[in-house]
């Protein structure tokens, strides 16, 4: 009895004496990282909330304090996510450049918020798993893909376009650009990439995938400014966890159910002799790498996942602020219908060609500037996983690096009156002058978006379809006001009109 005493009493000793060892090897790597993160520039932080009490919101108000910031510290500073977590933000072209040349991970201490939606796709895979499935899904972007899709994004456009006239015919012709791009985005991307039809479009704001990643967006972006429920166990004790669950399992039941169909009318087309043009799932079930192994079945699910949510919902936030910048600029509107007429000069149809998208520089500049004044995606989050040397100082092992977008696209350094909307910025000839880095909406390097072609197409051929048909104009009684989530949104939406053009028939 006393032996066993003594001994049970020796092994608590010796446990106490190991977690007090790592305890204090935890607590000297914790203070070295501290310290190595506080030689970066940035505003004084609390001790408990960090840096998150300055930050006015992910507003108007919040995107002004990022202008400011990046006034303040132009290439490179530090700031704290509550008492443990800090990040260190990037943007300017020659820090942006230094982690988007490698091939870091995804930062998976805030990405892990969206994980359980997306799960590990291409998004946020890393390692080798994510050099696999780049290798695999690369083919699906080859142009001899992409290049049939054109006759889709145009039978697509035609409902949009029968839309606006409705709303013409039917009412005063104000429309809510956000949420009718939204479902048209959704179509396209479930067409070309799945060739699965809904009727989305039709149904409009009460279609439940809509619904399901409008929300869904919204809990992520109000969950990321609350570290005290990062912990999956207790977020889902709570209301908007037990929601969030709710809208994933739907949209994992969505692709599901979009991959079973697949898998069905591929087994009908091998006894068929017409055969069709292979899509986006068509790559991802019959993909094998060097071995002849596939996708899982949960792999497949993740990457339908993905494609989804950043071909749908990113497109949709790129075209409705380019609208909305036309409607704002008259003349530079009117400038983009002359140049659409004349590539559609002589036809019968207002069909944009695949060829057409390459033949619009003016429109093409027009987007471009819209999406640097707007960011559709506000910033991205890698995680360095070796000491990496960053402005003479280091950035240590594990740190998250938030590459700001949005502060790149208004780096003072960089853009002149970023506020302004002047297209004249992306001429070729004020392209070479500046650093590739200092527009990336697509993101850069290795881990560049790997559907930026298809997206560019898509959305230049929706502008053209519209600007060739009509004239568009801000509602002079509705406030657009910005809200900041993984997806550049509106808080209010935007009320515009399309009116049709006299001039074309």
């Amino acid at each position: 009895m006393g032996v066993t005493l003594w001994l049970g009493s020796g092994l608590v000793a010796v446990a106490c004496c190991y977690v007090l060892i790592k305890l204090i090897q935890l607590y000297g790597s914790t203070r070295k990282r501290n310290a190595m993160i506080e030689r970066f520039p940035g505003n004084k932080s609390n001790f408990l909330f960090g840096n998150l009490l300055e930050y006015p919101g992910p507003n108007e108000a919040g995107l002004k304090y990022q202008r400011d910031m990046t006034a303040l510290y132009p290439r490179v500073s530090r700031g704290w996510l509550g008492p443990f977590i800090p990040l260190i933000i990037v943007n300017h072209p020659e820090t942006v450049k230094a982690i988007m040349k490698t091939s870091e991970p995804k930062g998976k201490q805030i990405y892990r918020l969206i994980e359980p939606w997306i799960g590990d796709g291409l998004l946020l895979s890393g390692g080798s798993k994510w050099r696999r499935n780049r290798r695999l899904l690369t083919p699906a972007f080859h142009f001899d893909i992409l290049r049939p899709y054109q006759k889709l994004n145009n039978r697509t456009a035609d409902v949009f376009i029968d839309k606006l006239d409705r709303f013409h015919l039917e009412g005063d012709g104000y429309f809510e650009a956000f949420s009718h791009v939204s479902q048209y985005t959704l179509d396209v991307i479930l067409q070309c990439a799945c060739s699965y039809k809904t009727e989305c479009q039709s149904i409009g704001d009460k279609h439940p995938y809509v619904r399901c990643v409008t929300e869904m967006l919204e809990l992520i972006t109000d969950r990321f400014f609350k570290p005290w429920v990062h912990n999956d166990f207790i977020y889902l004790l709570t209301s908007d966890g037990r929601r969030f669950k709710r809208h994933c399992d739907y949209v994992h039941k969505v692709a599901e159910d979009i991959i079973i169909k697949r898998r069905e009318s591929m087994k009908s087309e091998e006894n068929s002799a017409e055969k069709k043009a292979l899509d986006f799932l068509d790559i991802l079930l019959t993909a094998k790498d060097e071995e002849g192994i596939g996708l899982t079945d949960i792999e497949i699910r993740n990457e339908v996942d993905t494609f989804l949510f950043e071909g749908h919902d990113t497109t949709s936030s790129a075209i409705s602020w380019t609208l909305y910048s036309l409607a704002e600029n008259p003349e530079i509107q009117r400038r983009i219908q002359q140049e659409i007429d004349e590539v559609l000069q002589g036809r019968d149809s207002d069909d944009i060609t695949w060829d057409d998208c390459s033949n619009l520089p003016y429109l093409t500049m027009c987007l471009r500037e819209a999406m640097r004044i707007h960011v559709p995606v506000p910033m991205l989050l890698r995680e360095v996983t070796e000491d990496m040397e960053m402005c003479g100082r280091v950035v240590p092992k594990g740190t998250m690096i938030t590459i700001s977008l949005y502060r790149l696209h208004h780096n003072p350094e960089i853009w002149e009156n970023s506020l302004v909307f002047d297209p004249e910025r992306f001429t070729p000839e004020n392209m070479e002058k500046r650093d590739p880095f200092a527009f990336v909406p697509f993101s850069a390097g290795p881990r560049n978006c790997i559907g930026q072609h298809f997206a560019m197409h898509e959305m230049k051929t929706i502008l053209a379809r519209i600007l060739r048909r009509f004239d568009l104009e801000l509602d002079p009684n509705h406030k657009v006001e910005k809200r900041e989530a993984p997806v550049m949104k509106s808080q209010t939406g935007i009320r515009m009109k399309a009116t049709p053009r006299q001039r074309v028939a």
